[in-house]
C-alpha cells in the first residue's frame, strides 16, 4: 500500500445550469474537465497556453481562458460553456444566429470562443464601437474569417439587442 497522499480532489461546479460533483485528478485542467469529465466539446483547446482563446468560457461572470485553469480552482464556480448559449428548445441563440446569418464562422474552431467574448462584451457594453469590439475579442484568434464578419456579426447583434432593448443574456 502507497503512503503517497490521493491525487484527486472532490469538486462541484455549475456549468450551463447544472451542477456536477466529480472527483478529478489535482493537475486537471478546466478544458479538459469540461470535454473529457462533462462531455461538453464545444469547449476547444488548441495552444494550452491561453493564446488562442479557443478554450474560453464565462466563469463566475468573468471571461477566462479555461487551458489556463486547473478545474479544482473551479471548485464552487459557476461556467457557461458554448453549449449553454443555445435557447432551451434548442434553437440557436441570438448570438448564434448573428454569426450564422453573417458568415462568421468557418472552419468553427474559433468560434466558441468568440461567442462567448462576444456575449461578455456585450453584457458589459451593449454598444460597442467598431474598435470596442475589436478589443473585446482580442484574445480570441481567427485565421480564417479575418474578424470582418465576426465584428459584423457583434455590430449587428448589438443594434439588434438595443433596438428591442433586450441585453444579450
Amino acid at each position: 500500500m502507497s503512503n503517497i497522499p490521493s491525487q484527486k480532489r472532490s469538486i462541484s461546479v455549475t456549468v450551463n445550469g447544472t451542477t456536477y460533483y466529480r472527483d478529478v485528478a489535482a493537475r486537471t485542467l478546466l478544458v479538459h474537465f469540461l470535454r473529457e469529465n462533462l462531455n461538453l466539446t464545444g469547449t476547444h483547446f488548441g495552444c494550452d497556453t491561453g493564446h488562442c482563446g479557443s478554450c474560453t468560457v464565462i466563469a463566475n461572470g468573468k471571461l477566462i481562458k479555461s487551458c489556463m485553469m486547473l478545474a479544482i480552482q473551479a471548485d464552487g464556480f459557476t461556467i457557461e460553456t458554448v453549449e449553454g448559449l443555445a435557447n432551451p428548445d434548442g434553437s440557436l441563440s441570438p448570438i448564434q444566429q448573428a454569426f450564422s446569418d453573417n458568415h462568421a464562422l468557418q472552419c468553427g474552431f474559433c468560434t466558441p470562443g468568440i461567442m462567448l467574448a462576444s456575449k461578455y462584451l456585450l453584457q458589459h457594453n451593449p454598444q460597442p464601437t467598431e474598435e470596442e469590439i475589436r478589443r473585446g475579442i482580442k484574445g480570441n484568434l481567427c485565421r480564417c474569417t479575418g474578424y470582418v464578419n465576426i465584428v459584423r456579426a457583434i455590430q449587428g447583434l448589438a443594434a439588434e439587442t438595443v433596438q428591442k432593448g433586450d441585453l444579450v443574456k
